[in-house]
Order: C-alpha cells, then sequence, then structure tokens
C-alpha cells in the first residue's frame, strides 16, 4: 500500500494479532547502502590509507616503519624506514586552529627525545648515540651546527620531552603548554596560561568527584522516571498555578506602566522633546498591554477547556511509571543506543580519516610538503560518507523507538500481564529485526532528505557570516528553521508510525496515515500532552541538574586546594543534562506510545461485551470520569472527542440487575444449587453477548429482551431437574 492510497475502506486495528515483513524494498536499499559504506571501508584499507595513518608518514610521503617506493619530484621519498618507526615535529607548538592540525615539518625517527634538548649540539649527539636524526634527512648529523639551514629543517629550539602515542606513533609532547593557544580558540574566557592550567589542574585532581557526581545524576534520573508518576499531578497545578500569575501579573503590570505614563504626560512634566518620547512610549504600552490581555484571555480560555485533557496526561504520566516498574529493562535503553551511536561514531571518523590520507600523492609547490588527495569520481566517496553518518544514526534512534514502542504495545494490549513475555523488551527487539527492518529504513530515510539540506544551509550561513546582505541572511535562517520544524513534525509522525506499525504489522505509508488520522481527531488531546507533558519532563531535567550542581558544591566545598571550580561543575552539570535527557526522553517515547494505544482502544472498543477495553485502571478511571459527565470518544471516528453515553449506561444497568434477579431467584426457590448448575446458567447467560449487541443497534426491544431471558432461564431449570420455572415469570414480570 503506498502513500498516496485513495482506499476508504475502514480496517479494524488487531493489535498483535498477525505479523508480516514490512517495505521488504526499503531494507533491499538501506542493506546495498550499507554495503556501499563497507565498500568505502574497503578502499583505503586496499590502498594503503589507513596503513599510512596508523604508522604516519613524513611531509615527504614515506610510511614510517615500512620501505617506500620513490614519488616523482620530491627527491626525499622512496626512503627505507622500516628501523624509523616514529612521527617527529619540528614544530609541534605550530596549530592551524582553523584546520585543526600541527603546521609543521614531520619526521620519520626511530625514537622520540625523552629528554629536553636545549642547542644543536644536544641534536647532535642525540643523533649520534640514538641513530634518530631530529633533522631533515639532506642535514647529516655532523653538520647539525655549522649547516646554514638548520634553522628551517632542524627542529625549534629547545626540543620539549616527548612521548609517542602508543596507537599512531606521533611523538607527542609531555607538557601540553604548548596547546594552549590551540584551547583558548575554544574557551574565551581564558586570559592567560595560568588560569587554563589552575582549570586544568582543578579538573584532573578532582575527577573521583566528577565520577561519582556523575553517577550520582545517573541514579537520580533512574529514580525520577518511576516518581514522576506520583508527583505529576503536583507539577502540573505548579505549571497551572504560574502560568496563571505570570500571565495575570505580567497583564496588570502593562496596563499599570500604561496609566502611570498617561498620568506623566498628562501633567506636562517633561519637555517638548521628552512629550514625543513619552507619547510613544503610552502607544506601545497600550499595543502591548491590550496584546497582553488578549493573549491573557485566550491562554486561561484554552486552559480552561483542557483541564479535562490535562488529567489524561497525569493518567498517561501514572500508568507509564507501572510501564518501567514491569519492564525495567526500559531503562537500559539509552545505554544500548549511545553505546552502538558511539562505535558507529568511531567507525565513522576512523574510516574519515582513513580517506583523508587515501589517494595519490601530490606535491604542495608553495611548501614543498607531499599530501594525498583523491582524484576523479573517488573524491564523491566523501559525501556518500557523509549521508550514511545520518542516516544510519537515524536508523539507530529509529530502531530504539520501535523497541520501545513494541515493548509498549505488548504491555498495553496484553490483558493478563502474568502472560507477557519473559522479556518484552528481547521480543520486541526480535520482532523488529525479522519484520519491520525496512519500515525503520523508509522513516529514517525522510528525516535523513530533511535534515540534510538544513545541515547545508547552516554551514552556508556560517562560512558567509558576516559576508552577505541582510536580506540573504534572513533568508537563509528562515530557510533553517523551516527545516528544522518539519524534520521535528515528521521526527514525530515517524515515531508514531512506528507505534502504528508495531501494533497492526503494516507498511510505513500505511501506519503513517492511520497514526495521523488518530493524531487529527485527538488533537487537543495531543496538544495538552506535548504541552503539560513536555514542561513537567523539563521540569524534571531542571530537578536533576540542580541536585547534582548542589551536590558537586558541597563536594568540591571540601578541595580547598582548588580555586577554579567552573569546569569542573560544567562537566558534572553538562553530563547530568545529558543523562536526564536521555532517560526522560524513553519516558516521553512511552507516554506517547501510551497515548496512541489509548486513542487506538477508546476508538474502536466501548466497554461493551466482546469489545472490553484493554486500558490500565487509571486510564480507565479517566474515562469513567468522562463518562460521568455525559461525553464518552465515539466509535467510528468522526473527530468528535466525546458523545452521550445514556443508552450505553442503562443497557449495562439494566444487564445487571437481569442477571442478578435469576441467579437470586434460581437460589431463593433451590437452596441445594450447586456449582454446576451456575456454570450451566453462565454458559446460557454468555450468549448474551451477540444479542445484546444487536439489542444495542435498535433491533431488539426491551420487552423481547426481558421475555428471552425469562425463557432461556426456565429452559435451563427444565434441564437441570429443577421445576419452579413459571414462578421465574412472575418474578420475570416483576422485573
Amino acid at each position: 500500500m503506498g502513500c498516496c492510497n485513495s482506499t476508504e475502506s475502514k480496517r479494524d486495528w488487531k493489535p498483535l494479532e498477525e505479523r508480516s515483513c514490512t517495505d521488504i524494498p526499503w531494507l533491499i536499499i538501506f542493506t546495498l547502502f550499507c554495503i556501499g559504506m563497507a565498500c568505502i571501508c574497503g578502499y583505503p584499507i586496499a590502498t594503503g590509507g589507513a596503513s599510512r595513518l596508523i604508522s604516519g608518514y613524513d611531509s615527504y610521503g614515506n610510511t614510517c616503519g615500512k620501505n617506500n617506493t620513490r614519488i616523482d619530484g620530491v627527491p626525499l621519498s622512496g626512503r627505507d624506514m622500516r628501523e624509523n618507526k616514529y612521527v617527529f615535529f619540528l614544530d609541534p607548538c605550530n596549530l592551524d586552529i582553523i584546520n585543526r592540525k600541527i603546521k609543521s615539518i614531520a619526521l620519520c625517527v626511530s625514537k622520540c627525545p625523552a629528554a629536553e634538548l636545549k642547542s644543536y649540539s644536544d641534536l647532535k649527539q642525540f643523533a649520534l648515540n640514538n641513530g634518530s636524526h631530529l633533522c631533515s634527512y639532506d642535514i647529516s648529523p655532523t653538520r647539525y651546527t655549522s649547516s646554514s639551514d638548520r634553522y628551517t629543517k632542524c627542529p625549534k629550539l629547545p626540543v620539549l620531552p616527548s612521548k609517542a602515542v602508543p596507537l599512531f606513533r606521533r611523538c607527542i609532547p609531555v607538557d601540553i603548554g604548548c596547546y594552549t593557544e590551540f584551547a583558548q580558540a575554544f574557551i574565551t574566557f581564558v586570559s592567560d596560561n595560568t588560569v587554563l592550567r589552575r582549570v586544568i589542574g582543578g579538573v584532573m585532581a578532582s575527577k573521583e568527584i566528577i565520577m561519582g557526581l556523575c553517577l550520582l545524576a545517573l541514579v537520580l534520573s533512574l529514580i525520577m522516571m518511576v516518581v514522576i508518576r506520583y508527583i505529576s499531578r503536583v507539577l502540573v497545578w505548579i505549571l497551572t498555578i504560574l502560568v496563571i500569575i505570570g500571565s495575570i501579573g505580567g497583564t496588570g503590570v502593562l496596563w499599570w506602566l500604561y496609566v502611570d505614563s498617561r498620568n506623566a504626560l498628562n501633567n506636562n512634566t517633561t519637555s517638548v522633546f521628552g512629550k514625543e518620547v513619552a507619547s510613544d512610549n503610552v502607544k506601545a504600552l497600550l499595543v502591548y498591554a491590550i496584546g497582553a490581555t488578549i493573549f491573557t484571555v485566550i491562554l486561561l480560555l484554552v486552559m480552561f477547556f483542557m483541564r479535562k485533557r490535562v488529567a489524561l496526561t497525569i493518567s498517561l504520566f501514572h500508568v507509564a511509571g507501572k510501564v518501567f516498574i514491569h519492564l525495567p529493562l526500559l531503562a537500559l535503553q539509552p545505554f544500548w543506543t549511545f553505546l552502538c551511536l558511539m562505535l558507529f561514531w568511531v567507525y565513522w571518523i576512523a574510516v574519515l580519516l582513513f580517506l583523508g590520507t587515501a589517494g595519490a600523492p601530490v606535491k604542495n609547490n608553495s611548501t614543498g610538503v607531499v599530501e594525498y588527495q583523491m582524484q576523479g569520481p573517488l573524491q564523491y566517496l566523501v559525501w556518500y560518507h557523509a549521508v550514511g553518518l545520518i542516516w544510519i544514526s537515524e536508523f539507530i534512534l529509529a530502531f530504539q523507538q520501535m523497541t520501545i514502542a513494541g515493548a509498549v504495545v505488548t504491555y498495553y494490549f496484553t490483558r493478563n500481564k502474568s502472560q507477557m513475555p519473559i522479556t518484552p523488551i528481547l521480543s520486541s527487539m526480535a520482532r523488529t529485526i525479522r519484520y519491520h527492518l525496512g519500515t525503520l529504513a523508509k522513516g529514517s530515510f525522510i528525516i535523513t532528505l530533511v535534515k540534510i539540506p538544513r545541515l547545508i544551509l547552516t554551514y552556508i550561513h556560517s562560512q558567509l557570516k558576516g559576508k552577505e546582505n541582510a536580506c540573504a541572511r534572513c533568508m537563509l535562517k528562515a530557510c533553517v528553521c523551516c527545516l528544522w520544524c518539519l524534520e521535528k513534525c515528521l521526527a514525530y509522525l515517524n515515531q508514531n508510525a512506528y507505534t502504528a506499525t508495531a501494533i497492526n504489522s503494516t507498511n510505513f505509508c500505511t501506519s503513517a496515515r492511520d497514526a495521523f488520522v488518530i493524531l487529527v481527531e485527538n488533537a487537543l488531546r495531543v496538544a495538552a500532552i506535548n504541552t503539560v507533558g513536555d514542561f513537567v519532563l523539563f521540569l524534571g531535567k531542571v530537578l536533576i541538574v540542580s541536585c547534582t550542581a548542589f551536590a558537586g558544591i558541597l563536594a568540591l566545598n571540601y578541595q580547598r586546594d582548588y580555586t577554579v571550580w567552573v569546569l569542573p561543575l560544567l562537566i558534572v552539570c553538562l553530563f547530568a543534562f545529558l543523562v536526564a535527557h536521555c532517560f526522560l526522553s524513553v519516558f516521553e517515547n512511552v507516554v506517547d506510545v501510551l497515548f496512541l494505544c489509548f486513542a487506538i482502544d477508546t476508538k474502536y472498543n466501548d466497554g461493551s461485551p466482546g469489545r472490553e477495553y484493554y486500558m490500565d485502571k487509571a486510564l480507565m478511571e479517566f474515562v469513567e470520569n468522562s463518562k460521568k459527565m455525559g461525553w464518552h470518544k465515539p466509535k467510528d471516528g468522526d473527530g468528535r472527542e466525546m458523545k452521550p453515553m445514556l443508552q450505553s449506561q442503562l443497557q449495562i444497568k439494566i444487564k445487571r440487575n437481569l442477571k442478578s434477579a435469576i441467579f437470586s431467584y434460581l437460589h431463593h426457590r433451590h437452596p441445594t444449587y450447586t456449582q454446576e448448575h451456575l456454570i450451566r446458567i453462565k454458559e446460557v447467560t454468555g450468549e448474551e453477548r451477540r444479542e445484546m449487541e444487536e439489542w444495542r443497534r435498535g433491533e431488539i426491544s426491551l420487552k423481547l429482551r426481558l421475555r428471552h431471558q425469562h425463557t432461556q432461564a426456565s429452559e435451563c431449570c427444565t434441564r437441570t431437574g429443577h421445576t419452579g420455572g413459571h414462578g421465574l415469570s412472575n418474578e420475570g414480570k416483576g422485573l
């Protein structure tokens, strides 16, 4: 079924009944794309780019630790470097901040200098003793002190002690003081090296405290996910009170300023020029006050009419807390997702670095340094690789959403919770991998299509900053903002489409269409959940960060040796916010899935026999309270959210009284009535479901219904050997 299917026949939702593979063509496309990503990784490995990155290479195209071939036009290339396994930079502190690299001649050496070398004589002695030549290859160690090129082809004095990085074999200075300039490009508040040293020293010395506070933030986030079900009502009232006070108070202040400014203008206490300014201010305050008044009235009316739907948000939060109690592995979803993303990002960065050292050697005529560049169609591999970063990252996030949706759907639509799978999360993962990877590929590709142009426009805007005119800058910002809004809307629709797929096992377009219809029919409820719910979760994030920061201040207060607490506290607060955002985002996903399940449940079920609700007790109480008010959501989904339920209430009341009268009569007339007879009566009355459904539609009148119940009870008494059927008739007439 395509996205533009025009079929108007309504299909009943059948949760968890049928399961089939969805969007298989998109799974094939995604698989081929991943094979292409693997081929991109294999290209630099096959051409030696990976080896050059790991082993290192000098400025003349020689790979350290290997016997190299000569490069045309480069006299110092083609050397045997099997004994020289380390890369040494003549000036490691000469940094190119814009391109984020070291602007220095690189050489292959056999040993990094472990001690400081202060003169060219020390360089000569080091080369003669260790066989490690720290000057250019065309200068012999004996000429280090006399060569006229020693100032450009030998390292800058003094040569700082350095140590080889274990994996990449680069000689890096032990003292990182020369990288202060590089750090200042990112930390603008640093005015001198001493401040940076104190900050870094404080971080290194308080690393145990930082780790402990990060663990505290993790524990607080886990506790908040369970406790929020109990405090959601309080937070909602806090939100309501703050909004009312803020709106009314702000409007009152604006009117007070308007009246005060108008009185001051009428008193003629200012100059002629001052009167013009005061007159403009009075007009502006009047416009602001009127606008604030209109906004306040509309806001209060919206809050008044949405107050019942706020109760639904509270009920959903309460049920979401129960979900985490029954499905504790949900709390581990951020860990697995973060781990998968980190592994993929590390792989992606490694391949990108491999591509940077792949290709053919090209001599830079201005510097004389050899650089490796990809030419021809191969240079577009980087763009393919960049698209892979976005698509696969979105695919991993979509897999988490589908896993959460599948587990929550299983919880919601399982009436007997004891019959749930032992590990619903693992079952949901297995179901997603077996049936729905194509749906995830399609949904994540749609997000990729929107995100790529937004990132391109953002990059263009950053590159042209200060060069373009105001109109172009405004248009770029507007385009970026529109694409961002579109991306967020599509992401929300995708999440609900994954939920619909988890329920009905339909393809992406069908699921997105069905979910969109459900959301439109419940637009006010969606607005209430996304506003009130997001604010409640935001308060939870603020609470976690505040508690972590307060504990950090108390802990660092005992570290009297450190005067700079800025960076440790920033690290702790940033980590606390990220952890809280990850966990509460999972909580938000659970609430969204529960809401869609609730909307489907109330649309296709009405609580009658054969169409019982699946919902939790808390949500059932919400529905019952709505029924007491005389409203209920229709089953035909005509766009209204409530309708009168007088007929259903009368039907349930009559049915309950009828059964009670029949059983009371049988027990009164026959004290020896056994459990077996009760079961038989239940089997007979169990046929009421179909007939009650017909009666509810008006096909059988109440009079015929009572007579039919009387006949069934009389026949049952006759089959079980009891008399008194006519007595039942009298009772039935009395009923």
